[in-house]
């Protein structure tokens, strides 16, 4: 509506100037029609610059994050620059997804990344946006696209310890490796190497605490299986 107000303020400034009968109608319709002109001007400026009208609204949401590859825990990312401030991260929302998701590349958006014992990534989103204080400035300023406007975004990751961190030219690569491993004697010996590991880890536990529960021995089993998964990873990657 503002804008509008300017345009009309301004129409109307130059026909008051141009048309105006004698000389005192044309000095109180310029002045009137100036200051609404420049009034609005102002109040346009204020609102860009300023964000005259508006306050900063935060909102916070956590959900359930799944690994970009179906077979293996990889937390997945493209490096952008060389800080590594600004990489992007790529996940899937869904346990199952033809098109992962990933965050966003641009001066408001940060991403952190932490380690948890929990057996469940998430990502929690934190946004700072600009939004009017009312209807009154909403109505005034509709059509100025400020309302929704990013200050500033937080991406916080919270991964397993099983995850292994890995760029999409390194997950590329990776892929290779495990191609050359699909061999019938080379999967038969990964998986006597990993039931080992998992026994092993199994056999460790109950020796710790003789009363584990059928659930808590399949976690430690799923766990145990996960640790084992992310060692061969890191092997791979090493050797590569």
């Amino acid at each position: 509506m503002i804008t509008v107000i300017m345009f009309i303020g301004a129409i109307a400034f130059f026909v008051s100037i141009m048309f105006a009968p004698n000389m005192r109608t044309r000095w109180i319709l310029g002045l009137i029609t100036g200051l609404i002109f420049v009034g609005s001007t102002v109040i346009i400026t204020a609102n860009f610059h300023d964000h005259w009208g508006m306050k900063r609204i935060t909102t916070t949401k956590t959900q359930k994050i799944y690994s970009a590859s179906s077979q293996m825990q990889l937390i997945l990312y493209q490096p952008v620059g060389t800080s590594g401030k600004d990489n992007v991260y790529i996940y899937q929302t869904k346990p199952r997804q033809k098109t992962p998701q990933h965050t966003q590349a641009n001066e408001f958006t940060t991403n952190r990344l932490v380690w948890t014992d929990s057996d469940q990534a998430t990502l929690t989103v934190k946004e700072t946006r600009w939004r009017f204080k009312n209807d009154f400035y909403k109505v005034l300023f509709a059509g100025s696209k400020m309302d929704g406007k990013l200050v500033s975004r937080t991406n916080t990751f919270r991964y397993p310890k099983t995850f292994v961190k890995i760029s999409v030219k390194q997950a590329q690569a990776l892929k290779k490796q495990a191609q050359a491993l699909k061999s019938p004697a080379t999967q038969a010996q990964l998986k006597a190497q990993a039931a080992a590991y998992v026994t092993a880890k199994v056999q460790a536990a109950k020796q710790q605490n003789p009363d584990l529960t059928e659930a808590q021995l399949q976690k430690l089993t799923q766990q145990a299986q996960q640790e084992y998964q992310a060692q061969m990873i890191k092997k791979m990657m090493a050797a590569k």
